[in-house]
């Protein structure tokens, strides 16, 4: 007993002299790793180039898809531009089709595919910009393409499960050494549909044109244990290829039923605990952000009990804080049934918001979307091109805070 005493001493005492003589050592243990490309997180912090970031960027949904659909349209290389020189540094968007139908370019001619996303990735690199590509936005009709239904998200020997690790595979591979991609999206709000009392309302939509399922099933109703399930097979497969790089799961906030949605089938409303238990449920290892999508509510409805979307803000703050999870709003913008005044009015509160709280990375919605003008359509010509001027000015400030 005495020798393991005595020998543990010995190695406390050689430890601390090893401190004190090589000081440098241990900082250099805890300084993070210094990539060059992309998003990282490094003990609960944002990184870029190793160091503190934080930024506003937009939604640029269709920067892709409109490409897809028509190979002369490269109005992005002029849009990209704007939004550089106007201080936004990063874009998110839909990095695949959308509809089955939209997938038809990719399953016959990989080479033009590609060829159109390469385009978009150089045009970005050449700005300076940031690209958040998500990667199977429309998830519920992926499926569609193989005639499986939605529950084969959770069978990993399912052909919706083999296409999820092919894409992945082949855009992260293609563009892991580009400077203009900052991180790595599943899909575009999964954790809205899983777990829904009333499912069968809200199963996926039927358009046969667009080479979706002709009919639905019970089959068809998406669940959280899928839905995790489908996480974990993108997660995998992006970190063998990039081990840095953020991974996102692309969800909104969770609806203010989604304990209860999920554990008795019910839309009794959350507690605050319950909220937060169901956010770490939806953002899981190892997916190092939380990602939520925030827009104002009728009746100030917020999940876990929020009364206003300042309260929100700080509430899902206090939960990455916690989770040593850096936070992402990757949609916020104002409620389409309002004025254009209390529009602006509920859009400077969201961005105050998000100063006030340190939120690392936030996207509004939306840029350059011709389908929602009468909604949120944000351009440099319209009556919403004051968001475009405020999300300058606060990443302007924010720069001013990291320097």
């Amino acid at each position: 007993m005495k020798s393991y005493i005595s020998t543990n001493i010995h190695r406390v005492l050689f430890s601390i002299l090893l401190i004190s003589l090589f000081p440098s050592l241990t900082a250099m243990a805890s300084e993070p790793p210094q990539y060059t490309h992309g998003l990282t997180v490094h003990n609960g912090q944002l990184l870029r180039g190793g160091k503190p970031y934080r930024g506003m960027g937009a939604n640029y949904f269709s920067l892709f898809y409109r490409t897809i659909k028509d190979p002369s349209d490269i109005s992005y290389r002029r849009q990209l531009k704007r939004l550089s020189q106007s201080h936004i540094p990063f874009v998110r968007f839909m990095a695949c089709g959308f509809w089955p139908v939209d997938w038809d370019l990719y399953l016959s001619d990989k080479d033009e595919y590609f060829r159109r996303l390469d385009r978009i990735v150089e045009s970005a690199e050449e700005n300076e910009l940031g690209l958040i590509p998500s990667l199977f936005w429309n998830i519920a009709h992926i499926p569609d393409i193989f005639g499986e239904h939605v529950d084969q998200m959770g069978n990993p020997r399912s052909k919706t499960c083999e296409l999820i690790r092919q894409y992945t595979s082949e855009v992260v591979l293609r563009y892991r050494d580009s400077p203009a991609v900052w991180g790595w999206e599943f899909a575009n709000e999964c954790n809205l549909h899983v777990d829904l009392p009333n499912a069968s309302k809200y199963r996926p939509k039927v358009i046969p044109r667009l080479k979706t399922a002709s009919k639905r099933t019970s089959r068809d109703e998406m669940s959280s244990e899928m839905m995790l399930a489908a996480f974990k097979e993108f997660a995998r497969t992006v970190r063998a290829h990039d081990k840095h790089r953020i991974l996102i799961t692309g969800n909104s906030c969770p609806r203010p039923s989604a304990w209860h949605n999920t554990n008795d089938k019910s839309w009794q409303p959350d507690t605050r605990a319950q909220f937060k238990e169901i956010l770490l449920r939806d953002n899981p290892d190892p997916f190092e952000i939380i990602c939520v999508h925030i827009y104002p509510r009728k009746n100030n409805n917020y999940s876990g009990g929020a009364k206003s979307l300042g309260e929100l803000v700080k509430t899902i703050r206090e939960v990455s804080t916690r989770a040593n999870k850096p936070l992402f709003i990757g949609e916020f913008g104002s409620c389409q049934s309002t004025t254009p005044r209390q529009n602006r009015e509920e859009f400077e509160e969201l961005v105050a918001a998000i100063e006030t709280n340190n939120v690392p990375l936030s996207a509004f919605w939306v840029f350059d979307f011709p389908h929602q003008n009468s909604t949120h359509n944000v351009t440099f010509e319209n009556n919403r091109s004051y968001i475009l001027k405020i999300v300058g000015e606060a990443n302007r400030r924010m720069n001013r805070q990291r320097d």
